[in-house]
């Protein structure tokens, strides 16, 4: 019979898990794998397990219900073991790097940042303070058929565009890390030039959240800030 896995904890974690059920179409009934001084929660895996919102926001649940009560390993979304004792046998035979990672995250939370910006307000930006980019706007202007001019001006505001966001993303971190404990910076996206996940200390989340609404303001109205916790620490696991 396959163990779903939700995360691991220590043994003396609470585990509330009443009214919680796990994934699959029924609702699975959760369990816990105690080795030791660590424990797994998991319930059977149900056939054919798919990413489906029903079994995400079940994934989810446990997560949050455990990380409310202290220090948590969050698992990915299906992963599968053979069975409840090749779970125990990971746990004993990782013991040392769980109880480390499980001391690391004490006391702390996940926060995600992602901050954009105004497409519009870059480009004015950049416009007003690069020469080049001024001219070869100007020749498109009056030539459209200017063909390579109008392909250098693209890169030009391509590059420009790129600097700029990540100087921008660095000043962000910056200006937030001292409220961390550690960051993890991920790639940008197409909507998002900055995507950034913080493991903050539980009794400074609220200054936390603070400094990043601050931050947002200092920025302007071009800029959106989402900030997003407390989360399972996947980013710092």
């Amino acid at each position: 019979m396959s163990s779903y896995v939700y995360a691991i904890t220590p043994a003396d974690h609470p585990l509330e898990l009443d009214g919680l059920s796990g994934v699959g179409p029924d609702g699975s009934e959760l369990r816990v794998v105690t080795e030791q001084d660590l424990a797994a929660v998991v319930s059977t895996a149900p056939e054919g397990l798919r990413a489906k919102r029903r079994d995400l926001v079940a994934h989810d649940a446990v997560l949050q219900t455990l990380m409310s009560a202290g220090a948590v390993l969050p698992m990915q979304f299906g992963l599968v073991g053979p069975d409840d004792s090749s779970v125990g046998e990971a746990l004993r035979e990782n013991r040392t790097a769980y109880l480390e990672r499980l001391d690391e995250l004490d006391g702390r939370l996940e926060y995600n940042v992602k901050v954009s910006r105004d497409e519009d307000d870059l480009l004015r930006e950049i416009i007003a303070n690069d020469q080049e980019v001024q001219r070869l706007n100007e020749t498109t202007r009056r030539d459209p058929a200017a063909h390579d001019a109008k392909v250098r001006l693209g890169e030009l505001l391509s590059h420009q565009a790129r600097v700029r966001q990540e100087r921008t993303a660095a000043d962000v971190v910056d200006a937030l890390a001292g409220g961390a404990v550690k960051v993890s910076v991920s790639e940008p996206t197409a909507k998002h030039f900055l995507s950034a996940s913080f493991l903050v200390e539980r009794d400074r989340a609220a200054a936390f959240s603070q400094a990043v609404h601050e931050d947002a303001e200092r920025r302007g109205e071009a800029y959106s800030y989402h900030l997003h916790g407390p989360l399972p620490a996947y980013s710092f696991v």
